[in-house]
């Protein structure tokens, strides 16, 4: 990282951002062709879980390469400046990382991973229609490497 003093190595700190996060975005590739979108997640502490349909183009992305980056931002605030473009700014949290997708097909394996998405919304136990589970497609991603950065005093009380 360039800017060193921005760098966030804790682990704990990195896990308080991306269970502050409201949304993982997902960044894939195809044939050279770059595809992001926006998910709602899970986290265990090693790994993130994301639902999709039975069908579409994340589908197409995953099946052609496993291979993913996600990132994650938290506390993002604008700053600005009446007199000075050049000023204007952001304070924010965010995480990057690396890994590798595979889809869940254990029901067990599936369930975990669907109370770990409801879990980060709604901090509550579900219990899951077996009819939908088998509709849903689940994916889990293997984190490989990960890093944080902070700019501002986001995240910092004051």
């Amino acid at each position: 990282m360039r800017r060193e003093e921005k760098q966030i190595t804790d682990r704990k700190e990195i896990d308080a951002i991306i269970h502050g996060s409201k949304v993982c975005r997902l960044a894939m590739a195809k044939e050279n062709q770059p595809y992001l979108v926006p998910l709602s997640f899970g986290y265990d502490g090693k790994a993130l879980y994301v639902h999709t349909a039975g069908v579409g183009q994340k589908i197409e992305y995953i099946e052609s390469n496993p291979n993913v980056c996600f990132e994650f931002e938290h506390q993002v605030q604008l700053i600005s400046d009446d007199r000075k473009a050049c000023n204007w700014s952001f304070t924010f949290e965010c995480v990057i990382g690396f890994g590798t997708i595979s889809e869940l097909s254990d029901p067990l394996e599936k369930e975990r991973g669907l109370a770990h998405i409801m879990r980060h919304y709604s901090n509550q136990k579900w219990q899951f229609n077996e009819k939908a589970m088998a509709k849903t497609r689940l994916w889990k991603i293997a984190i490989h490497t990960i890093s944080g950065k902070r700019s501002g005093n986001a995240g910092i009380p004051i």
